[in-house]
């Protein structure tokens, strides 16, 4: 099945799951290529068709998002606390890693660097206050940095103090110019 036989709410919802953060409305009614009425109109569907179920549909200044529905914040809630109580696990630690030596960093280049979504484990730095997200200076979504939190758990003052902090800089930034050149090696 491929985006053409989806409906456009199927699409919606789809790009939303994916994203896994809000997406201006403006964005995916160009991303689907749709008129503002359509959009409008599969938007509700999507939010009646959420309804009674765990999900829903969030809307604020233009922005759309997938969350829990509002029965499911004690399921949540309990989830997050045993998430909170375990290790980061390696993915954290990578993810915690490019965020401090490449930040701000937005997703999409996490996601690039690690081969896989973060999402989840942005998610899951965030709610635990070791990162913050801060708008993308190029207005297209959120980026990443360290929060004042960690670095006073790691006992730095500034992020250049962390070991090796510009030599690995150096190395993020040459592997996101592989990307940006469309190669994949990194030197």
């Amino acid at each position: 099945m491929d985006q053409h036989t989806l409906s456009l709410e199927a699409q919606i919802e789809a790009i939303l799951f994916y994203k896994g953060e809000g997406v201006k409305e403006s964005e995916l009614i160009k991303t689907l290529g749709t008129d503002e009425q359509s959009f409008k109109d599969a938007v509700l569907n999507l939010r009646e068709n959420l309804s009674g179920r765990g999900l829903t549909l969030l809307e604020h200044d233009g922005i759309i998002a997938l969350g829990t529905a509002q029965g499911a914040h004690g399921l949540i809630e309990k989830i997050t606390k045993e998430e909170l109580t375990r290790d980061l696990g390696r993915a954290g630690l990578e993810t915690l890693s490019i965020v401090l030596y490449k930040g701000p960093v937005n997703r999409r280049e996490i996601d690039y660097i690690r081969g896989v979504n973060s999402s989840f484990i942005l998610r899951n730095l965030l709610m635990r206050g070791l990162i913050e997200r801060v708008d993308d200076k190029a207005g297209r979504g959120y980026s990443y940095k360290p929060s004042l939190d960690l670095l006073m758990h790691l006992g730095i003052s500034r992020i250049d103090e962390l070991p090796d902090y510009h030599k690995v800089k150096e190395e993020l930034e040459r592997f996101g110019k592989s990307e940006d050149n469309g190669d994949n090696a990194v030197v």
